[in-house]
């Protein structure tokens, strides 16, 4: 009898832990974990607790996915204040306020919150299946969320961009090194100038250009590959602009990660193996570069060597370093277009065209290209015009004033481009076709196909 009560209570206890660790994805007011227990989201998906990164002696709170393996975290909550021992301690205190403790019961993080909370039994925090850790006050209102603070992952329904009504931006920033999860020098983010784009930046200077969104992906980033497996959305409202994705093939995990060297990776895993996969990478070629032509040219890679050319009707502005390859310089009109006056001039059409930097553009979504010819031709100032939704034979106008900066050829991906040029100079030269595999030269006509030019109705 002695035997069966103690075989029956060594169950009770086996039971009882067991539930705890299968149910425990929330916190209460005044509920903890302490380094080395975890929250896990309902489904398993996700784990939220203490590690130390790399040969780092600190210790963080992070989040990862709980089935892969090695531990890789997706989402870092002291990232720039380690706790140097493990004493550290995740709580929910008495103010509804997510707090992590060091061993002296110093606060080393909190959560933001913005507002004043009545504090009650409601408030919770939970790790949710999507990974996103969420402060709620009751079942459906959120303080504070990890996904409005991205780290060097974006995960799938983790915005980037700005709350206009708050003023949050979210960008998404490298490690300092595989060591320190602190902010890097690289981040990425959407730049709200003109027509809004997302930019990958190094310190204060552009280093990559996404580009903006054509409705079916960004124009220096080739999302087709990946459309059997996520669905890309870019959305601009008079609240909020983001960009955001969503996995479709749920065999598979993929996240975009902002590595070390400020380079953007599509990285994706199968259920059926832990091996990390990269689909794709940004700045797979020097023409990546952000403006690595200088203004008014177009970069285009000779087998493994980048070349740059001007526009038609362009001169480099400093011949001898443009001689020797060194382009940052650009180009500049050979002849100045005549203002007021539409009979001097044309526009031609430049195919499988990365569009240039839109910070100095406008746009407006219910015109068309026809109407966004005109409005260019009318404005002295606008050089160069594009449809902004290349869907159903195109949607949209986009207009650009003053100097076309960081263009490349984009074969099969890129679109139409229209360049503003003097009438009286289609005479005078030839052209050849960008990103064309025979390299021949054409004569300018009416009717030209793959490099045409229109006047103003």
């Amino acid at each position: 009898m002695t035997d069966t009560i103690k075989v029956l209570f060594r169950l009770f206890i086996l039971i009882f832990y067991m539930r705890i660790s299968t149910s425990l994805d929330s916190l209460a007011v005044n509920q903890s974990i302490r380094d080395g227990q975890t929250l896990v989201s309902a489904n398993g998906t996700f784990e939220i607790g203490f590690f130390s990164p790399g040969n780092s002696k600190g210790r963080y709170l992070g989040m990862w996915y709980k089935n892969l393996t090695p531990l890789t975290a997706v989402w870092v909550a002291n990232r720039e204040t380690p706790v140097h021992n493990n004493s550290g301690v995740l709580k929910l205190n008495e103010n509804g306020v997510l707090v992590i403790l060091s061993g002296a019961n110093s606060t080393v993080w909190s959560s933001k919150i913005s507002e004043t909370v009545f504090v009650n039994n409601s408030i919770n925090a939970q790790l949710l299946d999507t990974g996103n850790l969420v402060l709620k006050n009751g079942k459906d209102y959120i303080l504070w969320q990890s996904f409005d603070y991205p780290c060097d992952t974006l995960l799938p329904g983790m915005k980037l961009g700005w709350n206009l009504v708050t003023g949050l931006n979210k960008i998404q920033s490298s490690w300092k090194s595989t060591d320190d999860p602190a902010k890097g020098e690289y981040s990425s983010g959407v730049d709200l100038r003109g027509y809004p784009q997302v930019v990958i930046m190094k310190g204060s200077a552009i280093k990559l250009r996404v580009g903006s969104w054509n409705g079916r992906s960004f124009t220096g980033y080739p999302t087709q590959p990946l459309k059997k497996k996520q669905i890309f959305e870019f959305v601009i409202t008079d609240k909020e602009v983001y960009h955001r994705y969503e996995v479709v093939d749920r065999s598979m995990i993929c996240v975009y990660r902002l590595s070390l060297t400020g380079n953007l990776q599509a990285l994706c895993w199968t259920s059926h193996s832990s091996s990390r996969i990269v689909i794709y990478t940004d700045a797979e070629d020097s023409c990546d570069n952000y403006a690595m032509c200088g203004a008014n040219s177009i970069c285009n890679m000779d087998g493994n060597v980048p070349k740059c050319e001007c526009l038609k009707s362009y001169v480099p502005k400093f011949p001898e370093q443009w001689n020797i390859s060194y382009w940052s310089g650009g180009c500049v009109p050979k002849i100045e277009l005549v203002c007021g006056n539409n009979n001097t001039s044309a526009f031609l059409r430049y195919s499988e065209m990365k569009l240039p930097d839109t910070s100095s553009s406008l746009y407006n979504k219910t015109m068309n290209l026809v109407e966004c010819q005109k409005v260019c031709m009318k404005n002295c100032s606008c050089t160069s015009y594009a449809n902004m939704d290349i869907r159903k034979g195109g949607s949209g106008c986009l207009l650009w004033f003053g100097d076309l900066v960081d263009m490349r050829v984009i074969s099969q991906w890129g679109q139409d481009l229209y360049i503003k040029v003097p009438s009286s100079e289609l005479d005078y030269f030839s052209v050849e076709v960008p990103g064309s595999t025979k390299k021949r030269l054409m004569r300018i006509t009416v009717g030209l196909i793959t490099i045409g030019f229109f006047t103003c109705a």
